[in-house]
């Protein structure tokens, strides 16, 4: 009898899957069309003079000249935002989720090129020719990678490539390295204090299988990179698409493009998920 409460536990123990950590996966709906309302107010109303937001901190122009801010015109209606990564004169890579989720499609996208703001000044390319990764998964963010294609756009001290890794670089994990991610979008869940202009943050790479532990093996892959948000610092709500670099040798290199949040929020202290760069190298530059 008691073997039998015992193998019937074990069962019941065994017929419930563990529930991990749910990903925000409904990106438009729930952030980049909310925050791109917002930026678009937020801009309206700021007296800006070119280098500072009223109210705000202090923005270099240049800083970060590979990154290219993302407004997308959605088959469904409204405006969507993301971030990418300037690759060479005509192409960038961003998150394949800015494109199509399960609820939205875009129609087209303008690439804001060298500017600290979505909406007002920098070059504005729009285009509707977008590559996503063939083995994009919409329902778990696999291979959330997209190629751009826009029409040529010249270098300035504004607008730069960035570089892919090479040699040894393209074997490295980065755990325990420091990288940066670069976005448009939200300093905070929610509340007013949001991103006016672009912003920065320091983040560290950590193993992947911490992040299984979290998210599990559906969605976080090989091809995942994950860096800690403890602190509460990290991506948030409207980076989608953008870049985390990697600095060596005074040169950036691109190793992820910001995928996922925890769908409790940015600032819930759970890691960060992008699309591993070195794991689509091949991809990316047949496409270059």
């Amino acid at each position: 009898m008691k073997l039998l409460v015992i193998l019937s536990l074990i069962g019941c123990a065994l017929s419930f899957p563990r529930a991990y950590e749910p990903i925000e996966v409904d990106y438009h709906g729930q952030q980049g069309i909310p925050m791109a309302s917002y930026l678009r107010n937020a801009e309206a109303a700021a007296d800006f003079d070119g280098a500072r937001i009223v109210g705000g901190t202090p923005a270099r122009l240049g800083a970060h000249p590979h990154i290219a801010g993302l407004l997308i015109a959605l088959t469904q209606g409204g405006t969507s935002m993301c971030g990418s990564s300037l690759l060479s004169n005509t192409k960038l890579i961003t998150a394949a989720h800015c494109w199509r989720t399960n609820n939205f499609q875009g129609q087209s996208i303008t690439v804001v090129l060298g500017s600290l703001r979505l909406f007002s000044g920098g070059t504005r390319i729009t285009t509707t020719n977008i590559q996503l990764h063939s083995n994009f998964n919409t329902r778990n963010l696999n291979n959330d990678v997209a190629i751009i294609t826009i029409n040529r756009v010249d270098f300035t001290n504004n607008i730069r490539a960035i570089a892919l890794p090479s040699g040894l670089l393209e074997y490295l994990t980065y755990v325990g390295n420091r990288a940066t991610a670069v976005g448009y979008g939200r300093l905070q869940d929610s509340g007013s204090n949001s991103n006016e202009v672009l912003h920065q943050v320091s983040l560290i790479v950590i193993e992947n299988f911490v992040c299984t532990d979290i998210y599990g093996p559906s969605t976080i892959i090989d091809s995942t990179l994950c860096t800690d948000t403890q602190g509460r610092i990290g991506t948030c709500q409207g980076d989608s698409g953008g870049p985390l670099d990697f600095s060596f040798q005074n040169v950036r290199y691109l190793i992820g493009v910001t995928s996922f949040t925890s769908q409790r929020g940015c600032q819930a202290g759970l890691p960060a998920g992008f699309a591993r760069v070195t794991s689509f190298l091949q991809w990316i530059r047949a496409r270059l």
